[in-house]
């Protein structure tokens, strides 16, 4: 078996040379620490969600929600990010509510009979985080005309500027990235509400990778924040820190869940 790392989460083209030089970084710290088997290079192919948390996985990242569902028991958290970007406070994120900058649609109460384009249906910023903003609002019914899922938030963006959609819900540092690569198409769109916080999308490891290593790359992603010589490379993600959270943090998430079918609003519909 042949271990692998990945940046998924945030993965536009535009962003390879800064999650290349974040790998570099963390494997050359790996590499100091006497790891063997370190990938020498990020896969830029996975998808922000995978079929599974293989037990090739020496590193990557996955949203905090499947974590505690589709994939539970399969990965191990390393650490929580703690980013500079509009909707992040520390290690939490949330998600803005984004439409064309050219729509009727003044706030999350102008919704009704709107197409939603959701980026997966086990996502925390997509789906989970939405469905409790808007759980009351639907009042036990459904709120949009269609769902529409696309695959990611880049994708969900796109098909915004596209007119496929009405409406999507962006994880903040997704949104930060656009406008930072892509400003010409962030100019044409704008937010007109936000979700509920939550932890940010930590940084994990497959359940079966072995404790030594696991310990070895939460001593690496430290050094890697906090060492002068990687500045660049923080600025590059806009990273301040890594942190650790409890486990009850992440186990929080079910409780929008639970709180959404309680209102009658099981999925985003």
């Amino acid at each position: 078996m042949t271990p692998t790392a990945s940046l998924p989460m945030y993965n536009l083209p535009e962003m390879r040379p800064v999650n290349a030089a974040f790998w570099e970084a963390l494997r050359g710290l790996l590499v100091e620490a006497g790891l063997p088997d370190v990938p020498e290079a990020l896969s830029f192919d996975r998808p922000p969600v995978p079929g599974r948390i293989g037990p090739e996985i020496l590193f990557s990242q996955t949203c905090g929600y499947p974590l505690e569902t589709v994939f539970s028991g399969q990965a191990i958290r390393l650490g929580t990010p703690c980013y500079v970007a509009p909707g992040c406070d520390g290690p939490t994120h949330g998600a803005f509510f984004i439409v064309p900058a050219a729509s009727s649609v003044k706030d999350l109460a102008d919704l009704k009979g709107s197409r939603y384009l959701l980026n997966s249906p086990v996502s925390n910023s997509g789906m989970n985080l939405p469905r409790r903003s808007l759980a009351e609002m639907a009042g036990g019914g459904r709120l949009f005309s269609a769902v529409i899922e696309t695959g990611g938030h880049p994708a969900s963006l796109d098909r915004l500027l596209r007119g496929d959609g009405d409406v999507a819900a962006i994880d903040c540092v997704t949104y930060a990235f656009w406008r930072r690569y892509r400003p010409d198409a962030a100019a044409r769109v704008r937010i007109i509400g936000e979700t509920p916080r939550s932890p940010a999308i930590p940084f994990v490891t497959s359940i079966a990778t072995r404790p030594a290593v696991v310990q070895s790359l939460r001593t690496a992603l430290r050094v890697l924040m906090h060492d002068a010589r990687y500045e660049n490379v923080r600025s590059g993600l806009l990273l301040t820190d890594i942190v650790d959270l409890p486990d009850t943090t992440y186990r929080g998430l079910l409780d929008y869940e639970r709180e959404a079918r309680e209102l009658g609003y099981p999925v985003v519909a």
